[in-house]
């Protein structure tokens, strides 16, 4: 909201934009002068700009394939003293992720000359008492 009052407060003022997003204009200048001025903004904020660019940093000198746990052991080797749980979210914002091991699960595979079963409920799955009407479906079970 704050990216659309910068565009169009040249034109409207920011007062009148603000107004009809619902939002407070002081809130607009706080967001415009911490834009400005990163000294203005939270300690958290003013850190987290800190430590993204070194943990993009292990992550790309680790083949991007590290995922939070091992880049922030490896934070924490380095002397960066930062929690799992921070690391975790700033590579979700960042859009970093792990490499996952493993197969991929495949459930199924069609195969589309193979006969479809008849539908012997002709898509009425209303029954009229108990046991009149059974449907199951199995497409996947682990052995």
């Amino acid at each position: 909201m704050y990216r659309l009052v910068d565009e169009h407060r040249g034109v409207h003022g920011v007062e009148p934009i603000c107004e009809v997003l619902q939002i407070a204009p002081s809130a607009y200048r706080r967001h415009a002068a911490r834009s400005r001025d990163p000294a203005l903004r939270s300690a958290r904020a003013q850190r987290d700009a800190r430590l993204m660019p070194a943990i993009k940093r292990v992550w790309d000198d680790n083949l991007q394939v590290y995922g939070a746990d091992k880049v922030w052991r490896q934070m924490n080797r380095e002397g960066v003293t930062v929690a799992r749980c921070t690391v975790e979210r700033l590579m979700r914002g960042l859009g970093l992720r792990g490499v996952r091991r493993g197969k991929g699960m495949r459930t199924t595979v069609a195969d589309p000359k193979a006969p479809c079963p008849l539908d012997k409920v002709n898509r009425q799955f209303h029954a009229e008492r108990p046991n009149q009407l059974w449907v199951s479906d199995f497409t996947y079970v682990s052995t």
